[in-house]
Protein backbone atom coordinates (compact mmCIF):
# COMPACT_ATOMS: atom_id res chain seq x y z
CA UNK A 1 0.00 0.00 0.00
CA UNK A 2 2.88 2.49 1.03
CA UNK A 3 4.39 1.65 -2.24
CA UNK A 4 1.08 2.51 -4.34
CA UNK A 5 0.72 5.44 -2.60
CA UNK A 6 4.29 7.19 -2.87
CA UNK A 7 3.75 6.35 -7.06
CA UNK A 8 0.71 8.04 -7.32
CA UNK A 9 2.38 10.61 -5.07
CA UNK A 10 4.87 11.16 -7.71
CA UNK A 11 2.86 11.09 -10.35
CA UNK A 12 0.45 13.44 -8.82
CA UNK A 13 3.64 16.09 -8.90
CA UNK A 14 4.15 14.99 -12.38
CA UNK A 15 0.39 15.61 -12.93
CA UNK A 16 0.39 19.06 -11.48
CA UNK A 17 3.85 20.31 -12.49
CA UNK A 18 2.13 19.44 -16.42
CA UNK A 19 -0.58 21.50 -15.50
CA UNK A 20 0.69 24.04 -14.40
CA UNK A 21 2.66 24.48 -17.83
CA UNK A 22 -0.48 24.26 -19.90
CA UNK A 23 -2.58 26.87 -17.44
CA UNK A 24 0.57 29.48 -17.42
CA UNK A 25 0.56 29.78 -20.86
CA UNK A 26 -3.07 29.48 -21.55
CA UNK A 27 -3.82 32.29 -18.91
CA UNK A 28 -1.15 34.47 -20.72
CA UNK A 29 -2.94 34.26 -23.89
CA UNK A 30 -6.06 35.71 -22.57
CA UNK A 31 -6.84 39.02 -24.51
CA UNK A 32 -6.82 42.13 -22.57
CA UNK A 33 -4.28 43.85 -20.32
CA UNK A 34 -4.90 43.33 -16.66
CA UNK A 35 -2.90 46.77 -15.75
CA UNK A 36 -5.34 47.94 -18.03
CA UNK A 37 -8.56 46.65 -16.51
CA UNK A 38 -7.13 47.56 -13.19
CA UNK A 39 -6.23 51.69 -13.79
CA UNK A 40 -8.74 51.72 -16.73
CA UNK A 41 -8.42 52.94 -20.72
CA UNK A 42 -7.35 56.58 -19.42
CA UNK A 43 -3.75 55.62 -16.99
CA UNK A 44 -0.61 57.42 -17.97
CA UNK A 45 2.25 55.35 -19.68
CA UNK A 46 3.91 55.82 -15.94
CA UNK A 47 1.21 54.53 -14.25
CA UNK A 48 1.05 51.45 -16.50
CA UNK A 49 4.77 50.98 -15.94
CA UNK A 50 4.56 50.79 -12.51
CA UNK A 51 2.12 49.08 -12.10
CA UNK A 52 3.36 46.79 -14.22
CA UNK A 53 6.51 46.12 -12.83
CA UNK A 54 4.82 45.87 -8.88
CA UNK A 55 2.85 42.86 -10.42
CA UNK A 56 5.97 41.54 -12.33
CA UNK A 57 4.25 41.60 -15.58
CA UNK A 58 7.45 43.26 -17.14
CA UNK A 59 9.48 40.14 -16.40
CA UNK A 60 10.46 37.92 -18.52
CA UNK A 61 7.41 34.71 -19.80
CA UNK A 62 9.85 32.20 -18.16
CA UNK A 63 10.89 34.26 -15.09
CA UNK A 64 7.04 34.59 -14.19
CA UNK A 65 6.32 30.86 -14.79
CA UNK A 66 9.26 30.23 -12.21
CA UNK A 67 7.67 32.43 -9.95
CA UNK A 68 4.51 31.04 -10.06
CA UNK A 69 5.55 27.16 -9.55
CA UNK A 70 8.21 28.38 -6.98
CA UNK A 71 5.28 29.72 -4.99
CA UNK A 72 2.67 26.65 -6.13
CA UNK A 73 5.33 24.63 -4.34
CA UNK A 74 5.57 26.69 -1.16
CA UNK A 75 1.82 26.52 -0.78
CA UNK A 76 1.22 29.70 -2.02
CA UNK A 77 -1.70 30.27 -4.92
CA UNK A 78 -1.00 34.05 -5.14
CA UNK A 79 -2.90 36.87 -4.33
CA UNK A 80 -6.11 38.18 -6.33
CA UNK A 81 -4.95 41.68 -7.71
CA UNK A 82 -9.40 42.25 -7.75
CA UNK A 83 -10.06 42.11 -3.84
CA UNK A 84 -6.69 41.87 -2.19
CA UNK A 85 -7.17 38.59 -0.76
CA UNK A 86 -5.20 35.41 -0.95
CA UNK A 87 -6.43 32.76 -3.92
CA UNK A 88 -6.62 30.55 -0.42
CA UNK A 89 -8.58 32.89 1.40
CA UNK A 90 -10.81 33.14 -1.97
CA UNK A 91 -10.96 28.88 -2.54
CA UNK A 92 -12.08 28.66 1.58
CA UNK A 93 -15.16 30.72 1.48
CA UNK A 94 -16.44 29.44 -2.17
CA UNK A 95 -15.37 25.78 -2.05
CA UNK A 96 -17.33 24.75 0.51
CA UNK A 97 -20.31 25.77 -2.06
CA UNK A 98 -19.20 24.10 -4.83
CA UNK A 99 -18.50 21.01 -2.80
CA UNK A 100 -22.24 21.21 -1.23
CA UNK A 101 -23.49 21.43 -4.66
CA UNK A 102 -21.06 18.31 -6.34
CA UNK A 103 -21.92 15.92 -3.19
CA UNK A 104 -25.33 16.29 -3.64
CA UNK A 105 -25.32 16.12 -7.66
CA UNK A 106 -23.42 13.16 -7.33
CA UNK A 107 -25.72 11.66 -4.95
CA UNK A 108 -28.93 12.17 -6.93
CA UNK A 109 -27.22 10.88 -10.37
CA UNK A 110 -25.78 8.11 -8.92
CA UNK A 111 -28.93 7.03 -6.81
CA UNK A 112 -31.21 7.34 -10.12
CA UNK A 113 -28.83 6.54 -12.75
CA UNK A 114 -27.74 3.43 -11.01
CA UNK A 115 -31.44 2.80 -10.92
CA UNK A 116 -32.31 3.18 -14.02
CA UNK A 117 -29.65 0.92 -15.32
CA UNK A 118 -30.14 -2.15 -13.55
CA UNK A 119 -33.73 -1.70 -14.50
CA UNK A 120 -33.05 -1.14 -18.00
CA UNK A 121 -30.44 -4.30 -17.38
CA UNK A 122 -33.02 -6.86 -16.00
CA UNK A 123 -36.00 -5.50 -18.32
CA UNK A 124 -33.96 -5.82 -21.82
CA UNK A 125 -35.66 -5.14 -24.83
CA UNK A 126 -38.66 -4.34 -23.14
CA UNK A 127 -40.76 -1.33 -23.18
CA UNK A 128 -38.89 -0.14 -19.76
CA UNK A 129 -35.42 -0.87 -21.48
CA UNK A 130 -36.64 1.66 -24.29
CA UNK A 131 -37.58 4.09 -22.03
CA UNK A 132 -34.76 4.35 -19.83
CA UNK A 133 -32.32 4.56 -22.75
CA UNK A 134 -34.14 7.09 -24.20
CA UNK A 135 -34.46 9.13 -20.88
CA UNK A 136 -30.27 8.68 -20.62
CA UNK A 137 -30.22 9.82 -24.07
CA UNK A 138 -32.61 13.08 -23.12
CA UNK A 139 -29.95 13.39 -19.90
CA UNK A 140 -26.86 13.27 -22.41
CA UNK A 141 -28.14 15.72 -24.87
CA UNK A 142 -30.10 18.48 -23.04
CA UNK A 143 -27.61 21.22 -22.33
CA UNK A 144 -27.45 22.01 -18.42
CA UNK A 145 -28.35 26.14 -19.13
CA UNK A 146 -31.36 24.67 -20.47
CA UNK A 147 -32.41 22.24 -17.68
CA UNK A 148 -31.16 25.20 -15.53
CA UNK A 149 -33.66 28.02 -17.27
CA UNK A 150 -36.87 25.35 -17.11
CA UNK A 151 -36.08 24.69 -13.30
CA UNK A 152 -35.84 27.83 -12.19
CA UNK A 153 -38.92 28.92 -14.85
CA UNK A 154 -41.28 26.39 -13.36
CA UNK A 155 -40.01 25.91 -9.75
CA UNK A 156 -39.19 29.65 -8.84
CA UNK A 157 -41.10 32.27 -11.35
CA UNK A 158 -44.16 30.10 -11.56
CA UNK A 159 -44.29 27.81 -8.05
CA UNK A 160 -42.25 30.68 -6.28
CA UNK A 161 -41.34 27.48 -4.21
CA UNK A 162 -37.02 28.03 -4.70
CA UNK A 163 -35.43 30.84 -4.77
CA UNK A 164 -33.60 32.53 -8.44
CA UNK A 165 -30.19 33.00 -7.52
CA UNK A 166 -27.98 33.26 -4.83
CA UNK A 167 -26.68 31.54 -1.51
CA UNK A 168 -28.95 31.07 1.53
CA UNK A 169 -28.53 28.07 2.63
CA UNK A 170 -29.08 24.44 1.83
CA UNK A 171 -32.53 25.43 0.13
CA UNK A 172 -30.46 27.34 -2.65
CA UNK A 173 -28.44 24.37 -3.90
CA UNK A 174 -31.43 22.14 -4.33
CA UNK A 175 -31.84 23.43 -8.35
CA UNK A 176 -28.42 23.17 -8.98
CA UNK A 177 -28.49 19.92 -7.95
CA UNK A 178 -30.73 18.82 -9.84
CA UNK A 179 -29.33 20.31 -12.87
CA UNK A 180 -25.89 19.19 -12.14
CA UNK A 181 -27.27 15.60 -11.00
CA UNK A 182 -29.74 14.77 -13.91
CA UNK A 183 -27.25 15.42 -16.48
CA UNK A 184 -24.87 12.58 -15.24
CA UNK A 185 -27.98 10.26 -14.64
CA UNK A 186 -27.53 9.59 -18.72
CA UNK A 187 -23.44 8.26 -18.38
CA UNK A 188 -24.04 6.74 -15.28
CA UNK A 189 -27.15 4.67 -16.21
CA UNK A 190 -25.82 3.16 -19.52
CA UNK A 191 -22.77 1.98 -18.08
CA UNK A 192 -24.69 0.45 -14.95
CA UNK A 193 -26.73 -1.31 -17.79
CA UNK A 194 -23.70 -2.50 -19.88
CA UNK A 195 -22.17 -3.98 -16.85
CA UNK A 196 -25.04 -5.41 -15.35
CA UNK A 197 -26.01 -6.93 -18.39
CA UNK A 198 -22.52 -8.89 -18.69
CA UNK A 199 -22.95 -10.47 -14.92
CA UNK A 200 -26.66 -11.78 -15.77
CA UNK A 201 -24.89 -14.19 -18.02
CA UNK A 202 -22.81 -15.32 -15.38
CA UNK A 203 -23.07 -18.74 -13.81
CA UNK A 204 -23.00 -17.92 -10.36
CA UNK A 205 -26.17 -15.71 -11.00
CA UNK A 206 -28.10 -18.57 -11.94
CA UNK A 207 -26.40 -20.53 -9.18
CA UNK A 208 -28.25 -18.33 -6.46
CA UNK A 209 -31.05 -18.01 -8.11
CA UNK A 210 -31.57 -22.05 -8.70
CA UNK A 211 -30.76 -22.09 -4.72
CA UNK A 212 -33.62 -20.55 -4.18
CA UNK A 213 -32.20 -16.79 -3.26
CA UNK A 214 -34.82 -13.88 -3.76
CA UNK A 215 -34.62 -12.46 -7.23
CA UNK A 216 -34.26 -8.88 -6.17
CA UNK A 217 -31.38 -9.61 -3.26
CA UNK A 218 -29.19 -11.26 -6.12
CA UNK A 219 -29.75 -8.68 -8.48
CA UNK A 220 -28.34 -6.02 -6.13
CA UNK A 221 -25.95 -8.44 -3.56
CA UNK A 222 -24.40 -10.55 -6.27
CA UNK A 223 -25.20 -8.70 -9.54
CA UNK A 224 -24.79 -5.21 -8.79
CA UNK A 225 -21.97 -5.44 -6.56
CA UNK A 226 -19.51 -7.26 -9.28
CA UNK A 227 -20.95 -4.67 -11.58
CA UNK A 228 -20.14 -1.61 -9.89
CA UNK A 229 -16.10 -1.48 -10.60
CA UNK A 230 -16.44 0.19 -14.57
CA UNK A 231 -19.38 2.47 -12.56
CA UNK A 232 -17.17 3.79 -9.36
CA UNK A 233 -14.46 4.77 -11.88
CA UNK A 234 -17.36 6.57 -14.03
CA UNK A 235 -18.67 8.07 -10.86
CA UNK A 236 -15.21 9.02 -10.09
CA UNK A 237 -14.79 11.01 -12.93
CA UNK A 238 -18.25 12.70 -12.71
CA UNK A 239 -17.26 13.86 -9.62
CA UNK A 240 -14.19 15.56 -10.51
CA UNK A 241 -15.94 16.99 -13.27
CA UNK A 242 -19.24 18.60 -10.80
CA UNK A 243 -15.74 20.22 -8.70
CA UNK A 244 -14.47 22.02 -11.67
CA UNK A 245 -17.33 21.59 -14.48
CA UNK A 246 -20.27 23.87 -12.56
CA UNK A 247 -19.29 27.20 -13.96
CA UNK A 248 -22.42 27.14 -16.35
CA UNK A 249 -25.02 26.13 -13.10
CA UNK A 250 -23.10 28.25 -10.82
CA UNK A 251 -23.68 31.01 -13.17
CA UNK A 252 -27.01 30.03 -13.97
CA UNK A 253 -28.17 29.98 -10.79
CA UNK A 254 -25.70 32.92 -9.09
CA UNK A 255 -24.19 31.05 -6.40
CA UNK A 256 -20.75 32.30 -5.32
CA UNK A 257 -18.59 29.33 -5.74
CA UNK A 258 -15.47 28.11 -7.51
CA UNK A 259 -17.44 28.07 -10.75
CA UNK A 260 -19.06 31.52 -10.68
CA UNK A 261 -15.63 32.97 -9.33
CA UNK A 262 -13.47 31.05 -12.09
CA UNK A 263 -15.89 33.06 -14.61
CA UNK A 264 -15.55 36.45 -12.70
CA UNK A 265 -11.86 36.21 -12.16
CA UNK A 266 -11.15 35.43 -16.02
CA UNK A 267 -13.75 38.75 -17.04
CA UNK A 268 -11.51 40.87 -14.99
CA UNK A 269 -8.09 39.26 -15.96
CA UNK A 270 -7.23 38.31 -12.64
CA UNK A 271 -4.34 36.04 -14.20
CA UNK A 272 -3.08 35.23 -10.26
CA UNK A 273 -6.13 34.14 -9.49
CA UNK A 274 -6.95 32.04 -12.34
CA UNK A 275 -3.93 30.01 -12.19
CA UNK A 276 -3.97 29.14 -8.26
CA UNK A 277 -7.95 28.25 -8.81
CA UNK A 278 -7.32 25.44 -11.65
CA UNK A 279 -4.15 24.43 -10.01
CA UNK A 280 -6.61 23.45 -6.56
CA UNK A 281 -9.24 22.01 -8.73
CA UNK A 282 -6.47 19.98 -10.50
CA UNK A 283 -4.84 18.59 -7.29
CA UNK A 284 -9.05 18.11 -5.95
CA UNK A 285 -9.38 15.75 -9.55
CA UNK A 286 -6.19 13.90 -8.49
CA UNK A 287 -7.28 12.78 -5.23
CA UNK A 288 -10.69 12.08 -6.13
CA UNK A 289 -8.84 9.32 -8.95
CA UNK A 290 -6.57 8.43 -6.22
CA UNK A 291 -9.98 7.65 -3.52
CA UNK A 292 -11.70 5.69 -6.54
CA UNK A 293 -8.99 3.47 -6.57
CA UNK A 294 -9.24 2.58 -2.86
CA UNK A 295 -12.75 2.22 -3.13
CA UNK A 296 -11.54 -0.78 -5.91
CA UNK A 297 -9.68 -2.38 -2.81
CA UNK A 298 -12.29 -1.71 -0.37
CA UNK A 299 -15.25 -3.25 -2.37
CA UNK A 300 -13.33 -5.80 -4.08
CA UNK A 301 -9.74 -7.36 -2.08
CA UNK A 302 -8.84 -9.39 -5.00
CA UNK A 303 -7.80 -5.65 -6.82
CA UNK A 304 -4.46 -5.26 -6.74
CA UNK A 305 -2.89 -1.37 -6.57
CA UNK A 306 -0.08 -1.94 -8.25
Amino acid sequence: MLRYLFKRFCTMILTLFGVSILVFFMVHLIPGDPVTYILGDFATNEAIAKLRSEMGLDQPTVSQYLSFVSGVMQGNLGTSYITGQSVWEEIAQRFPITLKLGIISLLIGSCIGILLGVISAVNQNTWADYLVSIVSLLGVSAPGFWIALFFIYVFSFQLAIFPISGYAGWHSLILPSLTLGLGSVGNIARMTRSNMLEVLKQDYMRTALAKGTRYWKVIFGHGLKNAFIPVITLIGITFGNLLAGAIVTETVFGLPGMGSFTVESIVKRDIYTVQGLVMFLGMMFILTNLLVDLIYKWIDPRITLE
